[in-house]
C-alpha cells in the first residue's frame, strides 16, 4: 500500500554541496558552528534546517511507500557527508528514526507502515526504545511491561538512554508482554501525542561525553494505556523482529562511521602538510606518512567490508545475520584504532576544544558512541558464535558469492526485509569467495598475503569443528570469542580481495597498491588474534605506504574523499 505522502526522485543537490566547506568559519554548517553547538550540548539548528530542506527522512522510507530507500549501499553513501561534519547531527537528526522504522517495515501491517511513512515524510522523528540501564544489551531481561487488557495494553516501567525521546512523534518500544518461554517480549509502535499526559513522561536528559548534540533521555510509563493496534507483528515476536532489523542498522551505522574517519584523516593531513619542523613539514616525516597511509588503507578495507555486507543484505539475505554482526564488530575497532593513530600525528592538538583542528577531538569522542549503538561488539560476537559451523563447512566448499555482491555498480534487487533470518543458513558464500580469490592472484607478494588468510581459514575451521556446543553461547571462553574476531578479519580480507578481483577496469580499485596495504594490515591483526599460529613477518612487514600516500595527496588536492568510492568533497587544500 502506497503512502499518501511521496518524495519524487533524488534531490538535485547532494548533502556535500549543501553543507558546504567545513573549514569556512562563516559557514553555519561548518566546523566552527558544529563545535559551538557541541559546547552548548545542542543540535546544530542551521544544519538541521538543511536536512529538513533536503528531506533527509525520505532516505529512511522505502520507495514503495513514497520515500527514497532502495539500496542500503546508497543510503550509506548519501548520508556520509553528514557524518563527515558531525556524527551527532547524523544520529540525532535521523538515523535513530531509521532504526525505529526498520522494525515497522519488517513486521508492521499496511496501516502501520503507511502511518510511519507519513510521519517521516512530513519531517517527524521516531525513537527506538530498547535500552534499560539495569540490563544494557541483554534485551531478554528488559522489564518495561505491556500488559494485555482488552483492546489495549497497559504499559509500566522505564526506558533509558533513548535518543530523541523529547522530540519524537512516535516510538518503538521493546516491552515484556508475557512469561511464555521464548515469547516474553514484543515490539510496540506508540504515538506520543496520543498518550494520556498523566501516565507517561520524558525523563531528564543524560549528559554524555560524546554525541553531546544528541538529545538522549528516556521514557517513564505509569499504567499508561496504549492501543493494541500498535503491536508490531505477533505477540512475543519482538526479539526476532529486533534481531532481523539489527542486520540493516548494524551495517548502516558502521558504514556511516567511515565519514567521521574520512574527516579526521583530512584534518590531520591538513595539519601535517602545514606544520613545519626543522625545515620540513610533518608530512615529510616517514613515520607520519606511514600513519596517514595506514589509516587510509584501513579506511579502504572497512569500506570494502561495509559495501560487501550492504549488498549481501539484498543478494544473500539468508546469510546476512553473521555478516552484519561481523561488520558491526570489526569496523568500529578499525575506525577507533585509526583515530588513535591519527592522534599520534596531531599530538596535543588532538585534545583541543577550539581552533582549526578541534573537530578532531569531537570526532574522537563521538565515534565510540556510534560504534556502540544499540548493540556493542560483544553482542555482535554472540550473534556470530552459534553460526560458526557454517564457516567450517565453507572452508571445504566451492560455493562462492555472486560477483554482484562485490561489484559496486551492479544493480541489486529491492531490499526484502522479510527474507532476513535470525541465523545464517547453510555454507558461507563470502568465505567461499575468499578461497576463490586467494587462488586468483598472480602477483607473488599478493599470493603470499592471500595465502596467510587461506591458511588461517583452514586452521579456524579445525578449531570450530572442535568447539563444544557450550562454547557457542553466552558462557563462551575468551578463546572462543577470538574465533569470531578471526572470522570477521577473514570476511574483511575476502571483501578486499574480491573487490579488486571484480573491478579490473577501475583506475583505483582495479590496482594492487591499495589491496597490498589493506591485506598487510589485516594480516597483522589476524596474527594477533590467532596466537597459536605463526605468520610470516615478511608478508606484512614490507613498506606498503608510498603508493597510498601519493594517492592520499592526489585526492586531497583534487577535492576527493578517502573512501573506496571516490566522491567529491567540499574541503579546501589548506
Amino acid at each position: 500500500m502506497r503512502s499518501t505522502a511521496t518524495v519524487a526522485g533524488a534531490p538535485a543537490a547532494t548533502l556535500e554541496e549543501l553543507l558546504g566547506d567545513p573549514y569556512d568559519a562563516g559557514n553555519p554548517c561548518g566546523h566552527a558552528a558544529v563545535l559551538a553547538a557541541d559546547e552548548r550540548r545542542e543540535p546544530l539548528a542551521a544544519a538541521e534546517r538543511v536536512l529538513d530542506g533536503w528531506r533527509l527522512n525520505a532516505e529512511f522510507v522505502p520507495v514503495a511507500l513514497g520515500g527514497r530507500l532502495d539500496r542500503v549501499q546508497d543510503l550509506i553513501t548519501r548520508l556520509r557527508p553528514v557524518f563527515r561534519r558531525d556524527p551527532a547531527l547524523g544520529l540525532g537528526y535521523g538515523v535513530t528514526s531509521f532504526m525505529a522504522a526498520a522494525n515497522v517495515w519488517l513486521a508492521g501491517n499496511d496501516l502501520q507502515r503507511r502511518r510511519v511513512a507519513d510521519l517521516l515524510l512530513r519531517g517527524e522523528r521516531l525513537s527506538v526504545a530498547y535500552h534499560e540501564l539495569a540490563h544494557g544489551n541483554d534485551l531478554m531481561r528488559n522489564e518495561l511491561a505491556a500488559r494485555p487488557d482488552g483492546d489495549r495494553f497497559v504499559v509500566s516501567g522505564r526506558k533509558e538512554v533513548i535518543n530523541n525521546a523529547s522530540r519524537a512523534a512516535g516510538a518503538v518500544l521493546f516491552a515484556r508482554t508475557g512469561d511464555r518461554p521464548g515469547r516474553t517480549h514484543s515490539l510496540m509502535l506508540v504515538e506520543t501525542g496520543s498518550l494520556p499526559a498523566d501516565r507517561w513522561e520524558v525523563l531528564p536528559r543524560f549528559r554524555t561525553g560524546g554525541m553531546r548534540g544528541c538529545l538522549i533521555s528516556g521514557f517513564a510509563f505509569d499504567d499508561c494505556p496504549v492501543p493494541a493496534t500498535g503491536l508490531l507483528g505477533g505477540l512475543g515476536e519482538g526479539p526476532e523482529t529486533a534481531l532481523r532489523s539489527f542486520q540493516v542498522s548494524r551495517c548502516v551505522t558502521a558504514g556511516l562511521g567511515l565519514g567521521a574517519v574520512d574527516a579526521a584523516l583530512a584534518c590531520v593531513l591538513r595539519f601535517a602538510r602545514g606544520r613545519h619542523l626543522y625545515g620540513r613539514t610533518v608530512a615529510d616525516i616517514p613515520h607520519a606518512r606511514d600513519v596517514l597511509a595506514g589509516v587510509f588503507a584501513d579506511l579502504l578495507a572497512a569500506d570494502c567490508l561495509v559495501t560487501t555486507v550492504a549488498r549481501s543484505l539484498h543478494l544473500l539475505p539468508v546469510h546476512a545475520s553473521r555478516y552484519a554482526a561481523a561488520v558491526k564488530y570489526l569496523v568500529p575497532l578499525l575506525l577507533e584504532d585509526a583515530m588513535r593513530s591519527l592522534g599520534v600525528v596531531l599530538g596535543a592538538r588532538g585534545y583541543l576544544r577550539e581552533g582549526e583542528h578541534a573537530i578532531f577531538s569531537k570526532l574522537t569522542r563521538d565515534l565510540p558512541v556510534l560504534g556502540i549503538g544499540h548493540a556493542g561488539g560483544t553482542a555482535c560476537q554472540l550473534t556470530i558464535l552459534p553460526q560458526l559451523p557454517g564457516v567450517a563447512r565453507a572452508a571445504h566448499s566451492s560455493a562462492e558469492a555472486p560477483a554482484a555482491v562485490f561489484r559496486r555498480g551492479d544493480p541489486v534487487p529491492p531490499l526484502d526485509l522479510g527474507a532476513l533470518r535470525m541465523m545464517g543458513h547453510g555454507d558461507d558464500p563470502l568465505i567461499g569467495s575468499l578461497l576463490a580469490a586467494a587462488d586468483d592472484r598472480t602477483s607473488p607478494d599478493l599470493r603470499e598475503l592471500a595465502g596467510i588468510f587461506r591458511a588461517d581459514l583452514f586452521d579456524l575451521a579445525r578449531k570450530i569443528a572442535a568447539l563444544p556446543p557450550a562454547e557457542r553461547g553466552v558462557q563462551a571462553s575468551a578463546p572462543a570469542f577470538r574465533l569470531t574476531e578471526r572470522y570477521a578479519l577473514l570476511l574483511a580480507a575476502s571483501a578486499c580481495l574480491n573487490t579488486r578481483r571484480h573491478h579490473d577496469g577501475d583506475p583505483f580499485l582495479g590496482g594492487d597498491d591499495w589491496l597490498r596495504a589493506a591485506l598487510s594490515r589485516l594480516a597483522v591483526r589476524l596474527a594477533r588474534a590467532n596466537t597459536s599460529r605463526p605468520h610470516s613477518p615478511e608478508a606484512h612487514g614490507r613498506d606498503m605506504t608510498a603508493p597510498l600516500f601519493t594517492e592520499l595527496l592526489r585526492r586531497a588536492d583534487a577535492g576527493l574523499g578517502f573512501c573506496a568510492d571516490v566522491e567529491p568533497v567540499s574541503r579546501p587544500l589548506s
